[in-house]
């Protein structure tokens, strides 16, 4: 490669409060538009905001479980900027005095362990949303729907150490792991509570100054960061292969082509005009209150995958993907508890289980198969009742209706088949019809081993027990 990807990323979570960052204003989602407003988050003339205690706290969590230092002293600032949807004219955010400072992720791509740094995180409340008349059939309209202003949001900045798209999605991988872990957000991208802007350049291999720089806004999925890095990427490649210089600018990112477009001239911080917010006092994060916070830290993504691989013996790709959110966690050991064979467990969870829920769109919290009922279908095939192959149909039907699995089993007449003289009498049926391949197999031909296993499995409509018709194809065929 003529070039070195430099990508650094940053990431606005909405915290997980009743209310908005400086008044008592619901943040629930899906109320109608500019229901959850006051005079105080619209900015009206004469009200003063005053600062949400949970939210300092949830901010407090995130920097600890992100190897931030927290701050004895942060500060509010006003960024003053003009957009429809932010009614004061300006936006309360921290600037010079963050919450939390120098903090980093470890992240693994390809095997290969990486630690990113985190420049900072720091508090601020999110703007309002404008909805285009083109998406209400009054084109050439636009509508402000208020009720997120003044949501309370935590800034997370890396640093430049991301090299590839794929690191940038297993960082946004990880980060969401930990802020979901200690319950300081939702993390949900459809409803806008996790959101990325990505900063990506180019500059020659070996060369240690930056290259310039474009920031891609607003993407709401991982997905969509990967591909608009490999998009961003691609063209910076060609402006600099042509001799021409990649122009300071954000852009955005369409789905739907799979490109990024130009959106302004990127702003500089002087552009913004800050100064300390007048109406706020500094934010003091004492000792004691940081240590309570600490305290009260749960168990963390990179802490509880280390446990996985000790205490369960998984491999660390096992442990990795169970790990991913702290309800599919939960789900592993809960089976566990009920059937102590955890590799049969993390197989069937990361493959047929995690399976079900992306085809249904569904999440593990939603998941209609319980541990209970999992761990029961296993019990099943563990005692010969049925087959591993069986037990795929039987939980397909699980997944559909949520019916105990002896009882689709009982229905379905799938019991297996492991009667002796029954099974005996089938291999006998499938050796006499075919006299060629008996020869052949007697001849040397092993692996025609498996074509009588598939004619007993057929004669027995899939029911009878693999490891007996095996068992039975051999002592005859030896004989």
């Amino acid at each position: 490669m003529k070039y070195e990807v430099v990508i650094g990323l940053e990431v606005h979570a909405q915290l997980k409060t009743r209310s908005k960052i400086f008044c008592a204003c619901s943040t629930e989602f899906g109320k109608p538009p500019n229901a959850n407003t006051c005079p105080i988050c619209l900015g009206m003339p004469g009200v003063l905001p005053v600062l949400n205690k949970k939210v300092v706290e949830y901010a407090i969590k995130a920097c600890l479980a992100t190897h931030c230092t927290v701050q004895p002293m942060s500060r509010f600032a006003r960024k003053n900027y003009f957009y429809p949807d932010l009614p004061k004219g300006y936006q309360i955010s921290q600037y010079e005095l963050p919450i939390g400072l120098a903090g980093y992720i470890n992240i693994q791509v390809n095997s290969s362990p990486k630690k990113i740094g985190l420049t900072r995180i720091h508090l601020e409340e999110d703007a309002g949303k404008s909805i285009h008349g083109e998406n209400l059939g009054r084109p050439g309209y636009s509508y402000i729907d208020y009720n997120r202003t003044g949501v309370p949001l935590i800034e997370i900045v890396s640093e430049p150490d991301l090299r590839s798209p794929a690191e940038a999605r297993e960082y946004l991988t990880q980060l969401k792991a930990i802020l979901g872990y200690t319950e300081v957000s939702d993390c949900n991208m459809e409803e806008g509570s996790l959101r990325c802007d990505a900063n990506v350049s180019l500059r020659p291999v070996g060369q240690t100054e930056l290259g310039t720089r474009t920031e891609i806004k607003n993407l709401n999925s991982f997905k969509f960061v990967q591909k608009a890095l490999e998009y961003e990427i691609e063209r910076q490649t060609k402006v600099l292969d042509q001799g021409d210089k990649v122009v300071q600018e954000t852009r955005l990112y369409d789905a739907d082509k799979g490109v990024t477009f130009s959106m302004r001239s990127k702003e500089e911080a002087h552009d913004y005009r800050y100064f300390p917010e007048p109406d706020l006092v500094p934010i003091v994060c004492d000792a004691p209150w940081v240590d309570a916070v600490r305290q009260s830290l749960p168990e963390l993504p990179e802490q509880k995958r280390k446990r996985f691989v000790t205490e369960y013996r998984l491999p660390e790709y096992d442990a990795g993907v169970l790990t991913r959110s702290k309800a599919l966690a939960d789900y592993f050991e809960s089976c566990v508890k009920l059937f102590d064979q955890p590799k049969t467990l993390s197989n069937w969870i990361m493959g047929d289980l995690l399976r079900e829920l992306k085809n249904n769109d569904q999440n593990i919290e939603d998941c209609p198969v319980t541990p209970g009922r999992l761990t029961d279908l296993l019990k099943l095939i563990d005692d010969g009742t049925i087959s591993g192959k069986m037990a795929k149909t039987v939980f397909e039907e699980m997944v559909v209706s949520g019916k105990p699995p002896a009882k689709i089993v009982k229905a379905r007449g799938l019991t297996q088949i492991t009667d002796e003289s029954a099974l005996r009498a089938m291999v006998e049926e499938v050796i006499a019809a075919n006299p060629a391949q008996v020869a052949d197999y007697k001849g040397g031909k092993d692996k025609l081993m498996s074509f009588f296993v598939g004619q007993v499995m057929k004669t027995s409509k899939g029911q009878a027990n693999p490891a007996l018709v095996n068992r039975y194809l051999k002592d005859k065929l030896s004989s």
